[in-house]
């Protein structure tokens, strides 16, 4: 009698952020706390002045109106049935501080169709430090590989310096060269323009 082949279970699941996930999102991002400091992870989708002018109730509301509305802002990480990490991908021309931020905007020519970003990452309280931004990126490049996506681009920080508290959420410049990002651009000192093309792949 032959013996049973057990099939190795994947430790995390993921899952895009829609309707049936809000209740999932909120308790990760704490119902008052909305990840960072009230934030919704609205900063990228809002100029300066409009996200300033917003209270933590409105952000939240805008938050859940994306999510309701679509496309898809994000993705949650799963661990146990329990969401546990957040990165945000979307296409570039729904995260307008994003498109138009110096450090990073395209290129003059550059068309923004068919781009998507990673403008932040998020993860739960006592599941830091696992080496989850690493997982989280690799969903947000096979999710803009499946929608087609002709290159993902982020801007996150370089760690030649310490960072200060809650400057990593745009990501870590060394996880994105391990993955085969490219740095298109370096308009800011630590923070660079980096890309991964899906043309001809």
């Amino acid at each position: 009698m032959s013996k049973a082949i057990k099939e190795k279970v994947p430790k995390f699941i993921v899952h895009p952020l829609t309707p049936s996930r809000w209740a999932d999102v909120e308790d990760l991002f704490g119902p008052e706390k909305g990840a960072n400091s009230g934030c919704w992870c609205m900063w990228p989708r809002l100029t300066a002045s409009d996200f300033q002018a917003m209270s933590k109730e409105r952000r939240k509301g805008a938050f859940k109106s994306c999510v309701q509305k679509g496309p898809v802002p994000g993705l949650l990480l799963y661990e146990k049935g329990l969401a546990i990490g957040w990165v945000a991908v979307s296409p570039r021309t729904d995260v307008i501080r994003f498109e138009k931020a110096k450090a990073s905007a395209l290129e003059r020519g550059e068309k923004a169709w068919k781009h998507y970003a990673i403008t932040c990452f998020y993860v739960r309280p006592g599941h830091r430090k696992r080496g989850l931004m690493t997982d989280l990126a690799k969903a947000a490049i096979d999710y803009a590989k499946k929608k087609k996506a002709a290159a993902l681009d982020v801007c996150p920080i370089d760690t030649d310096k310490p960072l200060m508290w809650g400057e990593g959420f745009v990501g870590i410049v060394s996880v994105f060269q391990e993955l085969g990002f490219k740095e298109v651009a370096r308009r800011s000192p630590r923070r660079p323009l980096m890309r991964l093309s899906f043309k001809n792949k």
